[in-house]
């Protein structure tokens, strides 16, 4: 019978390591084709409301799973997430119902997952400093997870919000007591300042510009909404960079920083072309130099809520969370 998990259910079942570890092999998997990820495709009638159904399969986890992500703008004015979701797993032999779970937290631990991946295998060795440029709901997912990669010194972050700087600083004391965390004026301040920093915002215009990139540093890009008008960083800040892709037929349809990138000229569909999974299995190289720019560009992939769906579906069955239904009765 399936086990159907909240949002409370799943809080607090497993730690950023294991989400890391699970999602580094996932992308492995997805280069080695032990694993197969759908095209990624959009429903709308408008603009407003985008429902994109998130698809994978994966041998070793045994499952198949779909994420039905809704994004919709226009929730905030309703005091709703933009984002809502829900992760339905299926078991990859038989196709039975194993699983349905609230996808809003599956989406952030494997989104910071996927950066902390990007950050071992592109970094600087020595990156001490991350550099947040918003601090939502995904920025204490990923100080967790990237401390899991790198031994961070510092945190440098900068938000609109003064109630969210206040409630991120004070989440980050409470997890990681002891690690500094500084607020600054300007995004441009916190990526000056930074070894390893991460776009955290699901902004349509660049809130990040390649001028302000220094030798050596490594910049995430995974805020921005799987939209093709939806952008964080500007054309300068891919055309300096290196570019690595979690998927090269999803960035090419969805992601703006690629696809508007490649349409003002500063860079080719070329320039996008490398995947993690390849750099993760040693078919690629990850960081060439010490003074290298590397970015890796994401929207995500059904294939990692598929790989943190397993992990988080046997945790709840041992600490004995979630209910369990009968849906052919």
């Amino acid at each position: 019978m399936p086990l159907v998990l909240t949002r409370t259910d799943l809080t607090g079942l497993v730690g950023p390591a294991d989400v890391v570890a699970v999602v580094e092999q996932a992308f492995a998997d997805l280069a080695d084709g032990t694993a197969a990820q759908a095209p990624l495709s959009v429903a709308a009638l408008d603009d407003a409301a985008h429902f994109l159904p998130m698809t994978a399969v994966s041998r070793r986890a045994g499952l198949a799973g779909s994420k039905l992500l809704a994004d919709i703008p226009g929730n905030r004015g309703r005091g709703l997430p933009a984002q809502r979701s829900v992760l339905v797993l299926s078991d990859a032999d038989d196709g039975g119902p194993v699983a349905i779970l609230d996808g809003g937290l599956p989406t952030r631990l494997r989104t910071a997952a996927a950066s902390a991946v990007a950050t071992r295998w592109l970094a600087p060795e020595g990156a001490r400093v991350l550099g947040l440029v918003g601090a939502g709901g995904l920025a204490l997912e990923h100080v967790s997870a990237v401390a899991q990669v790198r031994p961070l010194e510092h945190v440098v972050f900068w938000t609109r919000s003064a109630s969210t700087a206040a409630a991120f600083t004070e989440q980050v004391a409470s997890r990681h007591p002891g690690l500094k965390v500084t607020l600054v004026g300007t995004p441009a301040a916190a990526v000056e300042a930074a070894d390893v920093v991460c776009t955290l915002t699901p902004s349509r215009e660049p809130v990040v510009r390649g001028e302000w990139f220094h030798p050596g540093l490594h910049v995430n890009v995974v805020g921005a909404p799987p939209r093709p008008d939806h952008r964080e960083v500007d054309g300068e800040a891919m055309r300096r960079s290196r570019i690595v892709v979690d998927s090269v037929s999803t960035a090419l349809h969805e992601s703006g920083d690629a696809l508007i990138a490649i349409a003002e000229g500063a860079i080719g569909a070329d320039d996008c072309r490398l995947e993690l999974g390849d750099v993760v299995t040693g078919r690629a190289s990850g960081r060439r130099s010490a003074d290298e720019v590397t970015l890796f560009d994401s929207v995500g992939l059904g294939l990692l809520d598929v790989a943190i769906g397993r992990l988080l579906v046997d945790a709840a069955r041992a600490a004995g969370r979630g209910v369990t239904l009968t849906l052919s009765a």
